[in-house]
């Protein structure tokens, strides 16, 4: 056989399969696992924007969600900042406690209390913002305040983050303010002593609500 025969047979090869493949219907896979054919229209995933929460976060005053139900889109909602009081509002349940729970302690009353309504319910929890967990540090420090605690953060870190000591703070003194149990305690931070590598046990990480002064 000839070269110019062979391309020429090589081609046609290639034409028919290019025209069996794009004879053959085409599947989507369908939100429910099942396919439909192309042109068929599913059910879209619902996207929203969301953070990567902590290791044992749990929901607090001024935190933000998405509350997304499969199928029932009248009932979702983003941007649902939970209240000092601890509650959201969802329509048709109206108001619901979402502090001190996790997302999926949240997504399971949601969609009990959502199943008086609606058959079956299917819920999703997503956390768009943090903005419960905080710590706080004062006194002679460049950059005083409150900042979000969102990922583990020891006292050296926050005292970086806040901008650094001024001159003349007394660094042998800080003291670090936190609430356990419903009782203050204060613990003493040397900062020379961590710089320079001693004491590091003194160097804890941060909870949320912990108070650093710095004298």
């Amino acid at each position: 056989m000839t070269t110019r025969m062979l391309s020429r047979t090589i081609g046609a090869s290639v034409a028919a399969a290019a025209i069996v493949v794009g004879a053959r219907p085409v599947f989507g896979q369908a939100a429910d696992g099942t396919s439909s054919p192309k042109g068929t229209p599913a059910a879209a995933p619902v996207v929203v924007r969301q953070v990567e929460v902590p290791a044992g976060y749990v929901i607090g005053a001024e935190d933000v969600l998405a509350i997304v139900f499969w199928r029932e889109k009248d009932l979702s909602v983003e941007g649902a900042t939970v209240r000092p009081d601890g509650m959201i509002t969802l329509p048709l349940i109206n108001d619901l406690h979402a502090a001190g729970l996790t997302p999926d302690q949240l997504r399971e009353r949601i969609q009990a209390a959502a199943s008086k309504y609606v058959a079956d319910p299917s819920v999703t929890v997503a956390v768009q913002a943090i903005k419960s967990r905080k710590v706080f540090i004062t006194g002679q420090i460049a950059k005083p305040g409150q900042y979000p605690l969102t990922a583990p953060t020891t006292v050296m870190q926050l005292i970086a983050t806040a901008g650094g000591l001024h001159e003349y703070a007394d660094t042998d003194r800080i003291l670090i303010m936190r609430t356990e149990g419903g009782k203050q305690t204060s613990r003493r931070f040397n900062y020379k002593d961590v710089q320079r590598g001693r004491n590091l046990n003194q160097n804890i990480e941060l909870m949320p609500g912990d108070t650093i002064i710095v004298p």
